[in-house]
């Protein structure tokens, strides 16, 4: 290398590295506002699932107490609902001929 191109290179270079260094600080604090914003979304999402479990516990949590109330038997109810029955209410009987239906 001359002389010549050396003095021209170390110019570029001293002017080179205040813009390296500006554009490294530029990228690192995109990388920390991506960061914030991900970590805001991340938040958000999990308050949205804290608040569905919420839900859910306390819809469970009601289930429970009706079940298992004294008072509620759903076996029983059923049963009684199956005696009130009357077999005419049951549906059309499968013997049933042609001639009666008209």
């Amino acid at each position: 290398m001359d002389a010549g191109t050396l003095g021209v290179m170390i110019p570029i270079i001293a002017l080179m590295i205040p813009i390296v260094a500006i554009w490294t600080k530029h990228q690192q604090k995109l990388a920390e506002m991506q960061i914030g914003a991900t970590a805001e979304h991340t938040a958000e999402k999990a308050a949205q699932y804290a608040s569905q479990i919420q839900r859910l516990e306390d819809r469970v949590q009601v289930l429970e107490r009706i079940v298992t109330d004294g008072g509620y038997d759903v076996a029983t109810q059923i049963e009684a609902l199956r005696d009130t029955r009357r077999v005419e209410d049951a549906g059309v009987p499968l013997n049933i001929k042609n001639e009666e239906r008209a």
